[in-house]
């Protein structure tokens, strides 16, 4: 390990994957929660994904480990996180999520006047969720109905477009009741979604102290980000978080100004790292790895150019946008692209690789699959050639 405030590429994307089990699984023993908080959430918005990348940095887990840590004994939590999107989070660290989220400047709404809440509307809204969620799971239609009893019939009006529907006016804060920590899943009732109340308290409420949140919560935060994903800068931050750039800045400023993050230099780029956090190993990541949609490493590791070379930038990506495919990550880059299809207890796993794999490589690639295949309890077959489905298939 070498202390430098010089870092290159190699050096950041190797910490990274160690950071998160990418170049090595981690062994039997480790929580579900564990793996997830080291990845900074699990997007879920289609759990099996969520499942995968959960399972691949492990050498044991399972989909129903994760299933077991998120309905069983509740240590893992599925909510609203990141950039609005369903994620799975630790329980324990609901609260600094809530801080955290809460924190970030809500941008202009994108409804016309006469279908918006006013904040005093969104907060009636938000209260009377968490007043209905209390020990008890309920559908979207149940919700409604408990919501408009508790408000007013504004609450309930059908005018929000959506999906060639239309929702009712109180759905615009869903997400918001998911950050302030009143509102999480609940297992699935048949084919519908239900909403429960977390296990875990969260910064109900929101409420900052100044731009590094409440008992700087949200500095603790940062730094979290910054040892998952650093070196990062404000900008990278923002887009993970889909925050305002102006206010990262403003965060990034205050928390340097407090000594609680230090500037580096990151391939001639002024970046950032938490204060003291500046061993970095010798040499790049080695090793192949299959990620799902949206895996966590693929949507926040930055520079995304680096992250995703040459052919894998158009390949890859979806106009630029990370997740949409499953990747095969080859010492640390971006490589190619795969996709799964089940048929009862067996899966194909198409990989398409864009660069010519060592034998090695092939060989963990062939393991990789295998372990695809027992995170999802079925027998996997690899096939190499062309992905020819497209993006979210």
């Amino acid at each position: 390990m070498t202390t430098t405030s010089m870092i290159t590429w190699d050096a950041a994307s190797a910490r990274r994957a160690e950071r998160q089990f990418l170049t090595g699984p981690t062994g039997s023993g480790t929580p579900v929660a564990e793996v997830v908080g080291a990845t900074m959430g699990a997007h879920a918005q289609v759990l099996s994904a969520a499942e995968v990348s959960v399972g691949v940095r492990t050498s044991t887990l399972t989909r129903a480990d994760v299933r077991a840590a998120l309905w069983d004994e509740r240590s893992l939590i599925k909510t609203y996180g990141p950039r609005g999107t369903v994620h799975l989070l630790p329980a324990r660290e609901l609260p600094l999520w809530s801080a955290a989220l809460t924190a970030v400047p809500s941008g202009p709404s994108p409804f016309p006047p006469d279908v918006r809440l006013s904040e005093e509307q969104a907060a009636q809204v938000l209260a009377a969720i968490g007043e209905a969620l209390e020990d008890t799971c309920l559908t979207l239609d149940e919700m409604t109905e408990e919501i408009v009893a508790r408000t007013g019939p504004w609450a309930g009006d059908r005018v929000m477009p959506a999906f060639q529907d239309m929702w009712p006016r109180w759905r615009q804060v869903l997400h918001r009741a998911g950050w302030a920590g009143t509102l999480c899943f609940g297992p699935n009732r048949g084919r519908k979604a239900t909403y429960t109340r977390p296990p875990v308290a969260g910064a109900v409420g929101g409420g900052t102290d100044g731009a590094t949140g409440t008992d700087g919560a949200l500095g603790t935060f940062v730094r979290r980000y910054l040892g998952a994903y650093g070196p990062a800068t404000p900008q990278h931050f923002a887009k993970w978080l889909a925050a305002p750039t102006g206010w990262a800045r403003t965060v990034f400023r205050e928390l340097a100004a407090a000594g609680d993050i230090e500037e580096v230099d990151f391939e001639g780029t002024r970046a950032w790292v938490a204060a003291g956090d500046t061993e970095f190993p010798d040499g790049p990541p080695r090793g192949v790895r299959l990620l799902p949609y949206f895996d966590a490493y693929v949507i926040a590791a930055q520079p995304r150019e680096r992250l995703f070379p040459g052919a894998a930038y158009e390949r890859a990506l979806a106009g630029g946008q990370a997740g949409n495919y499953p990747v095969l990550l080859v010492d640390g880059v971006v490589a190619g692209v795969w996709h799964q299809r089940r048929q009862g207890r067996r899966t194909t796993v198409t990989v398409e690789p864009l660069v010519r794999l060592t034998a090695r490589q092939e060989r963990e690639l062939g393991e990789q699959v295998e372990r695809v295949g027992e995170v999802l309890e079925a027998r996997a077959e690899l096939v190499v050639g062309e992905v020819k489905v497209g993006p979210h298939a």
